[in-house]
């Protein structure tokens, strides 16, 4: 930024204080010419140092400043100064004495920043003390106590004269028994803001107040209906705990005229916290660790409801991508913007539906305003018109004697917000101390005021501080901002209205080149490979969306995981971002594998067909569609899928089922033939591994099937020849029975007609048997076949030997 002009115009302050200030210097030059007249000391005299230099620049005894009230005084205020002094060195001090200088006027913005840095330098001039009445006195200072002090003095006392900055330091005289004279000890300068009446034309201030966090979410949620979310850590809790970080930047925010600027992301996980969440490797079951803090994220996001009621929204892309690491190493890899302008499109949605508020979409914060013509170009990729940059990092204009107000045209429609370096860095730093956070405010309160004195015209200035700021460092924002909105020289304003502005046509509007950026924060940057590493996992994403029958489930989790992935907090914590990146990618690979085929064995196939069943198992929670199966043979000479080399079937399959999808198959020869299942989304690509199985095919020849009807046929001609066989013996058997018959018949005629041969007979004895007539016994077999007979064979009948 151009420093303001050395010299500045007359304020109209009253003419008594010029005068007081004039008649002090009249009556002191009487006693300056006196001293000129002493006549020469003795040389013993002459080696004796009048005002000898302490052991260091900040002398042997430590002045603080823990408070200064009011920070920009007005007549008739009384102005109270306290602290503590420390002697830091071995020995005693004794007659020590504490009191308030005012020093000169600090009246360009380089002085400022001069004083600022030997703000405990001993030799830095001090001014005239004020009143030794104004003063604190201490017999002895021991070595390593600290003391405290109060100092109080009118403001007409401490004859203020011009409008503008005032060096005003605290210093401590004593004396020690190795110097036994009087001596400036230690002393601490700040800043005194002095500007009792209004100015015609007011510095109009826009404070962006951050409201960002780091990652806590990850893409993991549960498999129950509400998807419980997961959380890789419980920090965000103590964030948002009573007194925890962000519960200090609501709380004190809420009274303030500012500008909010939101990562929707942190609504978001805050309003996930609201209902029950999971932390890997906690006690699930223990509702004091895990989803323990449900009240607390509902009292937080009630108080951010009420705190941006009314006040300007500004949202940032989900997640608060890098668009420096994303310019630099990202735009090279295919489908790194699509990340950006989908943070862009979920952001205000995120704000809208928690907050109730619509909020700003068009602003652009790459990180510490540091931009080059390759940020500026992706940071309005995804539609933000308006890039906030530092002025450390953008030229402010030639020759120009003074701050030009924030908005610069760019050029394409884009407007670039130039915050105010000096303002916007001074809360850097450790915080906690009163010292530091007081001269933070006081120094703030110097440069907003000689800002404002450079020159008449009507300008507007932002401030845009750190993105994360500590508990001590809101609050010193936050007197720093009060203190500023009751001042005399500014009037705040939101940062729509401050881009708005009328440009100054003297200001700078060209963009660094990329060899300007900052080398210490290319160095934090995000390298290639995480964003290589985005683009896959998205990839991968992609193949598994089509699948399922409730996209929502996963796109969303995942989507806003991968735009975390490429977050401003993992600037320089490279092992946590790889190791959070992975995790998401991980994730993604295990619920893929949870749609999969299961592993077959060798299959044995006889015959010219059959059926082959290839199973697919699901076990996600919801059900999988859009799915084809495809069984390839490797041989389709020897084994045909439905008649050729390979069948597709569309597959569907319920959470946490299974479905068997058959194929036919076709052998045209024996051996072994190799098969490989695959599934594929609709659109041709592979899904999940490949199951490779062996088909053994037996296929049934000719000859064998000739051989085997042969067979068939001879037992066909067995069975009728014994069916025959049997036939013809009953048939014998009945012809035998008739004769046998008849001839009982004829010997029964030729003894009625002879029975002189009966007679001859002794009594009781009968006719000597035959073989033939012998009675058969129970326990011998029917003949199989009749007698053999001696009478020829009868035509075709067949004759048993």
């Amino acid at each position: 930024m151009a420093e303001a002009a050395d010299f500045q115009g007359t304020s109209p302050s009253p003419a008594r204080r010029w005068l007081r200030r004039t008649g002090a210097m009249l009556a002191g030059t009487p006693l300056l010419a006196g001293f000129l007249q002493l006549p020469a000391g003795s040389p013993a005299e002459a080696a004796t140092p009048a005002a000898p230099r302490a052991a260091s620049d900040d002398g042997s005894v430590a002045v603080s400043v823990d408070s200064l009230t009011p920070g920009a005084p007005s007549e008739g205020d009384t102005v109270t100064v306290s602290g503590t002094i420390t002697n830091k060195g071995k020995k005693a001090v004794t007659d020590a004495s504490v009191g308030l200088r005012v020093g000169s006027l600090l009246d360009t913005r380089s002085s400022i920043d001069t004083a600022a840095k030997n703000s405990g330098d001993v030799d830095s001039p001090a001014g005239a003390e004020i009143d030794d009445k104004y003063t604190e006195k201490f017999s002895k200072l021991t070595p390593g106590v600290s003391q405290p002090y109060t100092i109080s003095v009118p403001a007409d006392e401490l004859d203020l004269g011009q409008d503008g900055v005032y060096d005003l330091s605290v210093t401590l005289t004593g004396e020690t028994s190795d110097q036994p004279w009087e001596q400036t000890l230690g002393v601490r300068h700040t800043f005194l803001p002095w500007q009792p009446d209004e100015l015609d034309a007011k510095t109009k201030t826009t404070f962006m107040w951050p409201l960002v966090s780091t990652v806590h979410m990850t893409a993991e949620t549960g498999s129950d209906e509400e998807q419980t979310p997961v959380f890789h850590d419980d920090d965000l809790a103590a964030e948002i705990s009573p007194g925890g970080r962000l519960d200090r930047m609501v709380a004190l925010g809420k009274d303030l005229d500012v500008t909010w600027v939101i990562d929707p992301d942190l609504l978001a996980s805050v309003e996930a916290m609201t209902t029950r969440y999971e932390i890997p490797g906690e006690n699930t079951d223990d509702q004091d660790v895990v989803g323990g803090h449900q009240e607390v994220a509902k009292r937080w996001l009630t108080e951010v409801q009420k705190a941006v009621a009314d006040k300007e929204v500004v949202a940032l892309p989900f997640g608060d991508p890098d668009l420096a690491s994303l310019a630099h190493h990202g735009t090279s890899v295919t489908g790194s913007l699509r990340h950006l302008k989908e943070a862009t499109d979920v952001a205000a949605r995120t704000v809208e539906s928690i907050l109730y508020v619509v909020p700003s979409t068009d602003y652009a914060w790459p990180v510490e305003g540091a931009v080059d013509p390759s940020i500026i170009k992706v940071a309005t990729s995804a539609g933000a018109d308006k890039v906030i940059v530092r002025g450390d990092t953008f030229e402010g204009g030639r020759d120009l004697t003074y701050t030009p107000t924030a908005p610069r045209p760019i050029g394409g429609g884009t407007t670039a917000v130039v915050a105010d370096a000096r303002l916007s860095t001074v809360f850097d730093g450790d915080m906690t101390r009163a010292s530091a956070s007081t001269q933070a405010v006081q120094r703030f309160l110097a440069q907003s005021l000689t800002l404002a004195l450079q020159t008449d015209r009507p300008r507007s200035v932002v401030v845009a501080p750190q993105r994360t700021p500590s508990a001590a460092q809101a609050q010193t924002m936050a007197e720093a901002i009060g203190a500023l909105q009751d001042s005399t020289w500014s009037q705040p304003q939101d940062l729509t209205t401050a881009a708005k502005s009328k440009p100054d046509p003297a200001a700078g509007t060209d963009v660094p080149p990329a060899s300007a950026y900052p080398k210490s924060l290319r160095k934090q940057e995000l390298p290639r490979s995480a964003f290589e590493q985005i683009a896959r996992t998205q990839d991968k994403l992609d193949r598994f969306k089509v699948i399922l029958s409730d996209q929502s489930r996963v796109v969303t989790p995942f989507g806003r995981a991968l735009n975390r992935g490429m977050a401003v907090s993992w600037r320089g914590r490279p092992a946590e971002a790889a190791i959070y990146r992975s995790g998401v990618e991980t994730y993604l690979d295990t619920l893929s594998s949870q749609v999969r085929l299961i592993e077959k064995s060798e299959t044995k196939l006889s015959g010219r067909s059959a059926t082959i069943p290839v199973t697919v198992q699901n076990n996600l929670v919801q059900g999988v569609e859009h799915l084809v199966l495809r069984l390839t043979s490797t041989n389709p000479t020897r084994l045909q899928i439905d008649g050729d080399a390979y069948e597709e079937q569309p597959v569907a399959v319920s959470g946490g089922h299974s479905q068997s999808v058959k194929f036919t198959t076709n052998a045209n020869a024996n051996g072994r033939a190799t098969v490989v299942a695959q599934l594929y989304t609709q659109d041709g690509r592979p899904y999940g591994q490949p199951v490779t199985f062996d088909v053994k095919v037996t296929e049934i020849t000719a000859t064998v099937m000739l051989v085997i009807g042969g067979g068939v046929l001879l037992l066909v001609l067995a069975g009728f020849r014994m069916y025959t066989q049997r036939k013809r013996a009953a048939a014998r058997q009945a012809e035998e029975r008739e004769q046998d018959d008849a001839a009982d018949a004829d010997a029964a005629d030729k003894g009625a007609k002879n029975p002189a041969v009966s007679e001859t007979r002794p009594t009781g004895e009968s006719a000597p048997r035959t073989r033939e007539d012998a009675p058969e016994q129970p326990s011998d077999p029917a003949p199989d076949t009749a007698p053999e007979s001696a009478d020829p064979s009868g035509t075709g009948e067949r004759v048993d030997r």
